[in-house]
């Protein structure tokens, strides 16, 4: 599928006039419209600003002109028809973009020459992506790239119309480049920490990350609200940063005056935002202060022999008076 777009600057439901001049017969030059009914033979759609050609083929190969009914300005297109995986087609319908090592990125397919969204009865049926050399179909998007996601991916872009799909190809040449930054990440504390307080007491909770970026942040979100920074709050946090040299350390501060009931049954997430890789978080919990079971256990035996040696200790004193008694009445 390919499709002409008319550049004239007129109203979209402007009359377009399209004429061909194609190198396989001896007219030269035929008028195409909406009328014609040589079109559908063609597989050729005239709307609007655009013609449509549904699969192309060397007899639609020539010379196209559009302009509007009743003025002498023309535009005019050269339509070249390859074989579909010829050299030339494969060099002259290769894009290329770049990514960098530990940065997200995002392959786009092309957009050039395809049909415009309100083109009638022509359904997007969307992209397929199939990397060179591989037979399944490839995702787009690479959260953090290795040199290894680089190379050739073809996308396929997909058009539903009177029952049939056609479809347009394209190549993208990916190349991966190291990065001019080092990876940002979050380096304390442990994804998945618990902090055992009391309720009550009084609690802070260090964020610290590495970044080489000055637009890297660290902040703290409270469950998915973020977490204010007025000092005023029962819950806030403060932020610092560092720069050496290419390096920013960075330190969130998440603080809590009185640790509630409350505090305790929610997650607490430190999210490290960076400009030139996928964001990273770590998320905490708190738990309240237990005594440990070996404690519990022995507390009853502790008090067991505490009064056994009350219980002892005072009948030796009661015994050592009674015999100090009776040595008394002896001398008297």
């Amino acid at each position: 599928m390919v499709v002409l777009r008319c550049p004239q600057k007129n109203d979209p439901n402007t009359n377009i006039l399209w004429t061909n001049q194609t190198r396989q017969g001896m007219n030269v030059t035929s008028i195409m419209s909406t009328q014609s009914a040589d079109l559908n033979q063609m597989d050729v759609l005239l709307h609007g600003h655009s013609l449509v050609i549904l699969r192309a083929s060397p007899s639609h190969q020539g010379n196209y002109s559009c302009s509007v009914r009743n003025t002498s300005r023309k535009f005019w297109f050269s339509l070249i028809v390859y074989e579909p995986q010829s050299t030339e087609y494969e060099e002259r319908n290769r894009y290329s973009t770049t990514c960098y090592t530990q940065e997200s990125c995002t392959l786009y397919c092309p957009t050039a020459n395809i049909p415009a969204r309100d083109t009638p009865n022509i359904t997007d049926r969307g992209i397929t992506w199939h990397k060179e050399g591989e037979t399944a179909s490839t995702p787009n998007d690479f959260p953090s790239a290795v040199e290894r996601d680089g190379g050739i991916y073809k996308c396929i872009r997909s058009f539903l119309y009177d029952g049939q799909i056609y479809n347009m190809s394209f190549s993208v040449m990916l190349e991966i480049q190291k990065s001019e930054y080092g990876k940002s990440e979050i380096i304390s504390p442990q994804q998945n920490a618990v902090f055992h307080i009391d309720v009550g007491s009084t609690l802070v909770i260090e964020c610290k990350a590495v970044a080489y970026s000055d637009y890297d942040v660290v902040f703290w979100l409270s469950e998915n609200s973020f977490v204010d920074t007025d000092e005023s709050l029962p819950v806030f946090y403060n932020f610092s940063r560092t720069k050496y040299i290419d390096e920013v350390n960075m330190t969130a501060l998440l603080v809590f005056k009185d640790v509630s009931e409350e505090d305790l049954l929610k997650k607490y997430t430190c999210k490290l935002e960076s400009d030139h890789q996928q964001s990273s978080f770590i998320t905490v919990s708190l738990a309240e202060k237990h005594t440990p079971v070996h404690v519990v256990l022995f507390f009853p035996v502790l008090c067991t022999l505490a009064v056994i040696a009350v219980v002892l200790i005072m009948v030796l004193l009661l015994a050592c008076h009674v015999k100090r008694s009776k040595y008394s009445s002896c001398r008297a």
